[in-house]
């Protein structure tokens, strides 16, 4: 789905939720073994139903993919993404490190990736939950790797005219300068999507964000009122690790993939 111009969410400080109190996040990305599939389907059937594991996340998301680097509309029953916000830095990076879950999930999946994240702009609320900046006009180094969130539950009536603009959108993505990452994601398929992708830096980010098939899907969403509930959140990536054969040869070099490295073994690479 369509990502935030930089001026939609400049300067916010945080989400309009009613507790922006989540200063960090840490994000889980698998693709199953197949003798996993079925386990992981059922992490994304159990997953409104489960609590926050530890007393400092505020809140989590389980989400599903689709086929075609997750934007195609088939589901892809291998994949699977987790989403949790944090009180702070330390928490989220003291969760990935230690946290049973995250260990479930990387023995069982064939590919994973793990990114801790800060928010450094955010709009608009997930569930009711936000997203809060912990350092307000601390602008990123020029060079500092980013991230973009965009999620969205789409008015089920203007589902159609949504999906007949997002195709193109996604395909210059794709094709963006500078992205080094994206994926699609959804907590229902067609109706509760979003759109995670890695960035070389702000520049690159924001010359995508203004570009015309992007441009001109997020000017039909405000000015057609798509969804009943946004969130649109730009973050510095603070650390990345994992094991994804399919990333690109920057982000291949960033978890230090083509080094040696086994399949599976846990890296942890600070950017």
């Amino acid at each position: 789905m369509p990502e935030a111009s930089a001026t939609q969410i400049s300067g916010l400080r945080a989400g309009s939720g009613a507790d922006p109190t989540a200063t960090s996040v840490a994000l889980v990305l698998a693709v199953w073994r197949p003798a996993y599939i079925a386990w992981g389907l059922a992490q994304l059937v159990q997953g409104p139903l489960t609590p926050p594991t530890t007393p400092t996340m505020r809140w989590r998301k389980v989400l599903g993919s689709g086929h075609n680097g997750g934007f195609g509309l088939r589901p892809a029953w291998n994949r699977l993404g987790l989403f949790c916000a944090f009180d702070h830095t330390d928490s989220a990076r003291d969760w990935l490190a230690r946290s049973a879950e995250v260990a479930r999930w990387q023995d069982r999946a064939e590919q994973w990736l793990t990114v801790l994240l800060e928010p450094l702009a955010s709009r608009g609320s997930w569930s009711g939950n936000s997203l809060a900046v912990a350092q307000a006009d601390v602008a990123p180094p020029p060079e500092t790797l980013v991230a973009s969130l965009t999620r969205a539950s789409i008015r089920p009536h203007l589902a159609r005219r949504f999906w007949s603009l997002s195709p193109a959108a996604e395909v210059s993505l794709a094709q963006a300068p500078g992205c080094l990452f994206a994926v699609g994601l959804g907590e229902a398929p067609l109706l509760r999507q979003a759109t995670f992708s890695l960035w070389h830096h702000q520049s690159a980010m924001d010359a995508y964000a203004r570009s015309g098939a992007h441009l001109e899907a997020i000017r039909q969403a405000y000015s057609q009122g798509f969804f009943s509930e946004s969130m649109f959140t730009r973050f510095r990536v603070l650390e990345i690790g994992g094991h994804w054969p399919e990333a690109n040869l920057e982000l291949s070099q960033r978890l230090g993939q083509g080094r040696g490295q086994e399949a599976g073994e846990r890296l942890s690479s600070t950017v």
